[in-house]
């Protein structure tokens, strides 16, 4: 397997982790309905694009991806009971955004090379 594909899936699955992760954490262990629907909604605004595999959604979603880190790295600090929870998240979040930047920054070359 190349490292583009590798890539893509890595960032799929982990943004896929994150949503359960945020799904186990805030609907069933901690229960925080508001939470968990300000936490999700923002994490559906890049899904069609990145089922689709482009390379300009896994760039910009890097940077959504990173209030997650930022809450989780708050969270495991802050909350002692909930630290798993959040070193989960942060280890998703780090996850998808080696993925996706690997992904974007690869895949944009290779659209670059091949003739129009």
């Amino acid at each position: 397997m190349n490292l583009i594909k590798f890539s893509r899936r890595l960032s799929l699955i982990s943004y896929l982790a994150l949503v359960v992760v945020l799904l186990t954490w805030y609907g069933l262990v901690d229960p925080a309905p508001l939470v968990l629907i300000l936490l999700l909604l923002p994490l559906l605004l890049p899904l069609k694009g990145l089922l689709r595999g482009s390379p300009y959604t896994h760039a910009w979603s890097s940077f959504l991806i990173l209030l997650y880190f930022i809450h989780g790295v708050v969270e495991a600090y802050a909350n002692p009971p909930v630290r798993m929870w959040a070193l989960l998240e942060v280890l998703a979040s780090v996850t998808f955004y080696t993925g996706a930047i690997v992904y974007a920054r690869l895949r944009g070359r290779e659209l670059k090379q091949k003739p129009a």
